[in-house]
This record gives structure tokens, sequence and C-alpha cells, in this order.
């Protein structure tokens, strides 16, 4: 099952990691797609991306609160203190660390990341 990790400003001014579980519930809809599944969220769009090797993006917050889906190639996201977790194909990384000193982005490995970004609606 691919990982989930939340990005997300603490009160000592440091974005924090923690690997998070997807909320799956049984479901079936009315087309007869059945499963496991989340609930629905209300998105603003969707955005495909590419980064190549060797890519960093330094110490940035996000920009609004997004889900960031890795489709292929692999990332490692360092945070403040300097936890760093990385990132492959399948894995989704939520980040909602609007403020504070942000979080480090960087493609690791020989492969080019593919990636979504997914805006959620506002709140």
């Amino acid at each position: 099952m691919p990982k989930m990790w939340r990005v997300y400003s603490g009160p000592d001014g440091k974005s924090h990691l923690a690997e998070v579980p997807m909320a799956m519930k049984p479901f079936s809809d009315v087309e007869g797609a059945h499963g496991e599944g989340t609930p629905m969220q209300s998105v603003s769009g969707i955005s495909f991306r590419v980064s190549p090797p060797g890519y960093e993006l330094s110490w940035h917050c996000a920009p609004r609160r997004q889900y960031s889906i890795s489709l292929s190639g692999q990332v490692e996201i360092e945070v403040g203190d300097g936890t760093k977790a990385r990132v492959g194909a399948g894995d989704i990384v939520l980040a909602e660390d609007l403020t504070g000193q942000g979080h480090i982005t960087r493609v690791v490995g020989d492969q080019p990341r593919y990636y979504a970004l997914v805006p959620l609606a506002d709140r």
C-alpha cells in the first residue's frame, strides 16, 4: 500500500512530517465500482509536473493546502528538525505547512519525478 505523508506547520515555527493512515472504508457506487476508498474531498484543480534528477527546491512553505501524488521517480522531503521522508511512485504528500520555515524537496536517484498537484478547495 502506498504511503501518505503529512507536512504541517508546528507551533515551533518549523515544518514537521508524519506518516498518516488513509481513511479507507468499504464503498460501492452507482456504476458498480466497489472496494475501499477515502471520503470525497473538494479540490480546486489538478496539475501534472515533472522535475529532473538532481532538482532541489530549498526551504519553502506550501503555497496552499494541496496533495502531491507521486506517479514515478523518487523525492525526499526534509523538515526543520532534520527528519526526511522518501516518497516514491504511488505515495501521497499532504502539504499543509503554510507558515514557518517550510521544507526542502529534492529529487533523488537518476530518474525524473512525475507527479500530480491537487490543490484542496478552501475550507
